[in-house]
């Protein structure tokens, strides 16, 4: 089975743009986003002022040049590898040994404590008020539920974001028993008390170690042999052990269910446009609904810092300047003195981290 990692073709990512100034910027987001009926996609560089690295540079290469994903046939193969991938890890982990048991578990504190930044709630502020109607994400962060949990009940939020690739905070086994990550984590805490202490040492030192965008990190020099995968409880009610579990992610070579494709398109037909952020649009899912948008005709903006995989397609306007420096203000332009007066739409502008992580050179 031959499975590519998504890239952007060299032809695309050579693509020159146009630079352009924030009031111009501003100006054209807001007569996008106006007259409201749009779905919005977004990607991993919406989560960088949260202190999520993303997949990929300004350039559009990976920034981690030795990036090895691991493959979802490889994850449920009944064999050696697929048996030692079993477990909680994100679709990044490395294939070479069980490395996969471990590199989660100590990723997935950072995603769970990391907040949303200005450009989640400035967006929460365009959901609230109904000119984004639909939201995808292609990321597995939970962020943008986080900045509009506190407006919406459960109900709407889920018919509102639809988590394109996933969730990192819950996992579920082979038979689909799901549970809670934060119970999860818990129960591998207990397994492991010295990776636990190993985990407690990181957080009060603030030596972090770095994390991908779903949750996988760097370790050099680290022996995960003897990390301990606990049984699914469900199961063993049944009578059953079993250790397979993973996050609801969708790995690389993993389809997307069927309903979550149908839904994905729909939520494309049912706007009258597309606003994309922070994504290269490099994963086919994302890509194919870009596609979709312009076989129905319906106006793209694209706003992301560096080329896409959408560069040069024809019906696609696209817009490079950093999303803080923005959208906060593309509200104000979009809801005139209503984002001075409602509590509400206040307090969504003035709330929001702006702290991205630090370049590989930095201290």
């Amino acid at each position: 089975m031959r499975i590519s990692v998504p890239t952007i073709p060299h032809v695309v990512s050579s693509t020159k743009t146009n630079t352009i100034t924030p009031a111009a910027a501003i100006e054209r987001i807001a007569s996008h986003l106006a007259s409201g009926s749009v779905t919005l996609l977004t990607g991993a560089g919406v989560s960088v002022d949260s202190g999520i690295r993303a997949y990929r540079g300004k350039d559009g290469r990976y920034m981690n040049p030795n990036y090895k994903p691991i493959f979802y046939h490889e994850l449920v193969a009944d064999n050696s590898k697929g048996r030692a991938f079993s477990i909680p890890h994100a679709s990044t982990a490395t294939p070479d040994s069980v490395t996969g048991k471990l590199r989660s578990y100590l990723g997935y504190p950072l995603v769970r404590d990391t907040q949303p930044n200005t450009t989640h709630y400035a967006l929460a502020a365009l959901q609230h008020t109904g000119h984004i109607n639909h939201l995808i994400t292609q990321n597995v962060d939970g962020l943008h539920r986080r900045a509009i949990d506190h407006l919406w009940d459960d109900a709407r939020t889920d018919a509102r974001i639809l988590e394109l690739h996933g969730t990192l905070h819950r996992v579920h086994c082979q038979f689909g028993h799901v549970v809670s990550r934060d119970e999860f984590q818990d129960r591998l805490s207990a397994s492991n008390p010295k990776w636990k202490a190993f985990v407690d040492e990181l957080e009060a030192t603030g030596k972090k170690p770095r994390t991908n965008p779903d949750g996988d990190v760097e370790l050099e020099g680290v022996s995960y042999d003897d990390f301990v995968v606990p049984e699914c409880l469900a199961c063993l009610a049944q009578g059953r052990y079993n250790t397979n579990q993973k996050p609801e992610l969708i790995f690389f070579g993993e389809s997307i269910p069927q309903s979550i494709k149908e839904r994905s398109f729909r939520d494309i037909e049912r706007s009258d446009k597309l606003f994309l952020i922070g994504t290269t649009l490099a994963t086919f899912s994302a890509y194919r609904l870009v596609k979709h948008a312009l076989e129905l005709k319906k106006p793209v903006l694209l706003l992301n810092v560096g080329p896409t995989r959408a560069d040069g397609l024809e019906g696609i306007d696209k817009i490079e300047i950093a999303t803080s420096r923005v959208m906060r203000d593309v509200v104000r332009a979009v809801l005139g003195r209503r984002a001075s007066i409602d509590p509400v739409i206040v307090s969504l502008l003035n709330n929001g981290i702006h702290r991205p992580p630090l370049d590989d050179n930095d201290g």
